[in-house]
């Protein structure tokens, strides 16, 4: 038996590895097109030396390993969230929602995971545009007659891919890795070649070059390692996929193929420079002979086509956790694959990610200028993460202080240097991600906060559900044949629509459902937990519908799988009630007014409860109800 299951794990794993270089890696995979570049040719560029390119490429070499191979592939990938990872699952597992309320001891940490979370979608503008115009700019390294129009096919190659993203990746998911491998494959052996001219290039394996290049160049080094961060950006996307492949195969594709490529591609490079350094204006497309550029700026192409999919998807996943979590007003989200979960499409981000990636193209015209506005996001959300590990490795895993004061110390000071180096840009274009991350961080602050005054609202003088069925035993209202279900944030009260429905129509149907949907801080609720349901006698029944934050609530789903003796919900007779509240600004100072007009205007934007939640429209009753702020 274990003969048969061992080929057929191998299998699978091999399969998973294989999924996971074309997701996972093809971020930081692309690295190489400008990252090398950018030391030697950027706004902050250091002079092509022996003793430079030497320091430069060692510390990219102990970048790589320390930042990706020991902080994340060691250590921040065992803080799974049963079995999900990213900065809010992160968020999810330090602070559980029913503790993160805003009199909560931590609702700091809740902010700095919000504020993480936000920094990702400025580096999802930037990486699709920095990345598809760095592999176009190869046709102006062939010949300069294809440079004007450079800017022009990268915008009509961003229209094409975010135009496809409402079929879903599933069919070109296959190709992602075969073609992700090649990359990393000739990533390897352009670098060997190179190598082969000056191997000692290969003295830069040293870390005293690295210490030795910031002694020599004092200030001027330490700006230069902004451009350095270039080349381990992606390295989040390794903890945010966690959950689609799992820690193995992320950890053996690394490990077996990415790092050896990417180390190799570097060293190469900073051997043509030492052989040739007037070819920095582009090294990487320098590498190959001549006859292979137009071919590599294909593969280029079609790796950072790759790579910018993974951004998107992940700018998806990380707002249907917004929305679950309670940071976002509900969106329209389309599950794109009938058998992976993780398919889905949201398309007000989409279209979003897609105009602003238009407008960064146009708007700084070259990758070398956009290098400028790249990494302040990620090298921010590194740091927020380093701290919100420190808080799992001491609560969750009981480290005791000083290891873990000790560890979690180290990559902050990582954190922070690449965190000061890159702040430099802010003035040349770092802004703009962090423009776009105040932004959602504002609109998660203000939807959270707004959703805590809106509950006390409607709780307030709200009955407990327990005692509204008392009283109907004293009144015997008429009952009308059929079943009721009155969606609620809380069953625990009675919900306003069956108090006013009960008033104005003075009749209630014969089985009535006070129905909660949870979501718990887990990502995913096993299927023999997702639903409670007790009866209150007299027809009444209360059910909690848990999920977790990864996961899409499907309520009629659940109703039509439930089998609960003398209750009879048949979805196409039964009558659902949902309670629309309409938003007065009043004078009571629980929030700014001008959050309080935000709030009510993203509730009036938001999708309604009713596709939501899949109800049957013909089937819904909405009753509304006037609320101040």
């Amino acid at each position: 038996m274990s003969a048969a299951t061992g080929p057929q794990d191998g299998r699978k794993l091999a399969s998973l590895s294989l999924a996971a270089l074309g997701v996972v890696y093809g971020d930081i995979g692309t690295s190489p097109l400008y990252a090398l570049r950018e030391c030697f040719y950027g706004s902050e560029a250091i002079g092509v030396s022996h003793p430079n390119v030497l320091g430069v490429l060692s510390l990219v070499l102990w970048s790589l390993i320390l930042v990706v191979s020991i902080k994340y592939l060691t250590f921040v990938l065992r803080a799974d969230n049963r079995g999900e990872g990213g900065i809010l699952a992160l968020t999810a597992l330090v602070t559980p929602i029913q503790a993160s309320a805003r009199g909560g001891g931590r609702w700091l940490l809740v902010l700095l995971g919000m504020f993480g979370a936000a920094l990702l979608y400025g580096d999802g503008m930037i990486t699709p545009a920095i990345s598809v115009l760095s592999a176009v700019e190869g046709l102006g390294v062939a010949t300069p007659v294809f440079t004007p129009y450079v800017i022009p096919i990268t915008i009509i190659i961003l229209i094409g891919l975010f135009m496809f993203q409402h079929h879903g990746t599933a069919r070109v998911g296959a190709v992602f890795g075969p073609v992700t491998c090649l990359w990393f494959l000739v990533l390897g052996v352009l670098g060997v070649a190179n190598i082969a001219k000056e191997p000692a290039v290969l003295a830069a394996v040293s870390p005293l070059h690295a210490i030795g290049f910031f002694l020599r160049n004092g200030g001027k080094g330490f700006l230069v390692l902004g451009a350095v961060f270039l080349a381990v950006t992606g390295g989040e996307a390794l903890y945010a996929d966690m959950g689609h492949f799992g820690t193995k195969p992320i950890r053996l594709v690394w490990f077996g193929l990415v790092l050896p490529a990417l180390l190799l591609n570097y060293f190469g490079q900073g051997a043509l420079l030492l052989d040739n350094p007037a070819a920095v204006g582009n090294p990487f497309y320098r590498l190959g002979p001549g006859w292979a550029l137009l071919p590599m700026v294909a593969l280029s192409t079609a790796a950072t086509v790759i790579a910018s999919q993974a951004v998107i998807s992940g700018a998806f996943s990380l707002s249907v956790q917004a929305v679950q979590l309670g940071y976002s007003p509900r969106l329209r989200i389309d599950h794109t694959s009938a058998e992976e979960k993780g398919q889905i499409y949201v398309p007000l981000i989409n279209w979003g990610l897609m105009l602003a990636c238009i407008g960064l193209v146009i708007g700084f015209r070259s990758s070398n200028n956009l290098a400028a506005a790249y990494g302040v996001a990620v090298t921010t959300t590194m740091g927020v993460t380093t701290l919100l590990f420190y808080v799992v490795a001491r609560d969750r895993w009981r480290w005791r202080p000083a290891p873990a004061v000790l560890l979690a110390g180290c990559f902050l000071i990582i954190d922070l240097a690449f965190f000061g180096a890159n702040m430099m840009k802010v003035a040349h274009g770092g802004w703009f991600p962090l423009a776009v991350a105040a932004g959602a961080f504002i609109l998660m602050t203000t939807w959270k906060r707004g959703r805590e005054v809106l509950a006390r609202r409607l709780h307030k003088g709200w009955h407990p559900i327990e005692g509204f069925v008392r009283d109907i035993e004293k009144q015997m209202p008429m009952r009308v044949p059929g079943a009721a279900v009155y969606m609620t944030g809380n069953p625990d009260f009675t919900p306003p629509a069956l108090f006013h429905n009960l008033r104005h129509n003075k009749v209630l149907h014969e089985q009535i459902v006070i129905l909660g949907v949870r979501t718990e801080e887990i990502p995913h609720v096993e299927a023999a937990e997702r639903v409670k349901i007790e009866s209150l006698g007299l027809g009444f029944y209360r059910m909690v519908v848990r999920y977790g934050f990864m996961e899409s609530p499907n309520i009629p789903e659940v109703l039509e799988r439930l089998h609960v003796p003398g209750l009879d919900l048949k979805i196409t007779e039964t009558t659902f009630f949902l309670g629309r509240e309409t938003l007065v600004i009043g004078e009571e100072r629980v929030m700014p007014k001008w959050r309080k007009g935000l709030f009510a205007w993203m509730s009036r934007n938001a999708r309604g409860a009713t596709s939501f939640f899949h109800l049957p429209p013909g089937r819904v009753v909405e009753i509304g109800m006037h609320i101040e702020l």
